[in-house]
């Protein structure tokens, strides 16, 4: 069963066009993997195990896979588009499919030219993140072809979420608040971070989660400051502080949590000073979350206030970006971003700092729905938590 819905692809296979007649541009083929799923997902519902590969879209819309043999079936079966091409440089190396129909890049443009008559400009979407024989055997079999990057045009449409993408997201957040109080509920001396990070994905994959953004964060202790740290057999100690964080994905979209939290059950008066910091920065970036605001507008009270209490040198990430395919993906808003927030993006703010000397690394996270009059929470639950 796909995870991506028709009309949604019909529309963003639209936005594509768009793009190829604004450029004048005769195709696009976007490059995606395991490890970057986003841009592929966001035309396919679907990415191949194993294997990688790219979509190609033509100005009339029409699509095809490139891909490799072994998750050939998987895609007829579960992406939104079906047809496809295989290539080796796209599938396990040294690995053999007799029986498989296998083409190459040259064969690929002879067929398109039949099929269109001519091929001039080619805009290509993540050529930064494709390998280096990939991107070879591309420009030699599209030769006299002028490739354009697209990559900015086409991760842009990305930005602002439909009802639909939303609605997704919103279900996430939903499965979140289950991990949450699976993880909470698994805190205690003794406890193995794994068992804490196993209670979460539980919660998440018993009600439907179609996978997760991140592996699940568990730092207790000094582990925290590795800032995303997965869960390791070590044991949670009294006293210690344990950093978790969650991000379960429905149809390929994630929702988050992140806390902090005691792993005696209460805060000592000084873990409790650590989360005062932690939240009044959440509040301060929270009161940014509105239109027309720009990221370097988002992200300078909680860097002024963090400035002032001396912990902006523990200081890794901004704290606010967006969510949709990715856990965190752009825009960011950041110091010196001039990205403006609109109605129907997704942001996660996500308060952090590591290698503090004494509370080590520490995070808490939610997210939102920017809307004409300013964030609703993707999570009641945890705005409350993480605001009062």
């Amino acid at each position: 069963m796909g995870y991506l819905d028709q009309k949604e692809r019909d529309a963003r296979l639209s936005q594509v066009q768009a793009i190829l007649k604004a450029r004048d541009l005769d195709l696009a083929l976007v490059y995606y993997d395991e490890f970057n799923i986003g841009n592929g997902w966001y035309l396919t519902g679907w990415c191949p195990q194993f294997e990688s590969g790219a979509v190609l879209v033509l100005k009339d819309g029409s699509a095809m896979l490139l891909g490799g043999p072994e998750s050939e079936p998987f895609a007829k079966l579960d992406s939104a588009i079906t047809e496809t091409r295989n290539f080796p440089v796209f599938m396990v190396p040294d690995e053999e499919y007799p029986n498989a129909t296998i083409t190459d890049f040259p064969s690929l443009f002879k067929e398109l030219k039949a099929r269109e008559g001519t091929i001039r400009r080619a805009g290509l979407v993540g050529g930064g993140r494709m390998p280096a024989d990939c991107y070879r055997q591309i420009t030699e079999g599209f030769k006299g072809v002028e490739l354009v990057d697209i990559t900015d045009d086409f991760v842009s449409l990305r930005f602002n979420k439909s009802a639909w993408e939303r609605e997704q997201i919103r279900a996430a957040f939903g499965l979140a608040d289950y991990c949450y109080d699976a993880m909470v509920k698994a805190v205690k001396p003794g406890a193995m971070e794994i068992e804490v990070a196993a209670a979460g994905e539980h919660a998440a994959r018993s009600r439907g989660a179609t996978g997760f953004g991140f592996s699940a964060i568990v730092g207790s202790g000094a582990r925290a400051n590795a800032v995303v740290p997965t869960a390791t057999t070590k044991r949670l100690q009294a006293g210690e502080m344990v950093m978790i964080g969650i991000a379960p994905k429905v149809r390929g979209y994630a929702g988050v949590v992140g806390h902090t939290l005691p792993v005696s059950g209460e805060f000592t008066p000084s873990q409790r000073e650590c989360l005062k910091h932690l939240k009044e920065v959440f509040r301060l970036t929270k009161a940014q979350l509105v239109p027309g605001r720009k990221g370097s507008e988002i992200d300078a009270p909680g860097r002024a206030y963090y400035e002032k209490n001396g912990l902006l040198k523990y200081l890794v990430c901004p704290f606010a970006h967006t969510i949709g395919l990715h856990e965190a993906e752009a825009p960011f808003f950041g110091p010196h971003s001039k990205d403006a927030l609109k109605p129907g993006m997704t942001v996660c703010i996500d308060v952090s700092f590591f290698g503090h000397p004494e509370w080590n690394g520490a995070r808490i996270e939610t997210g939102y729905e920017i809307t004409e009059n300013g964030p609703a929470p993707f999570s009641p639950k945890m705005d409350k938590e993480l605001t009062q």
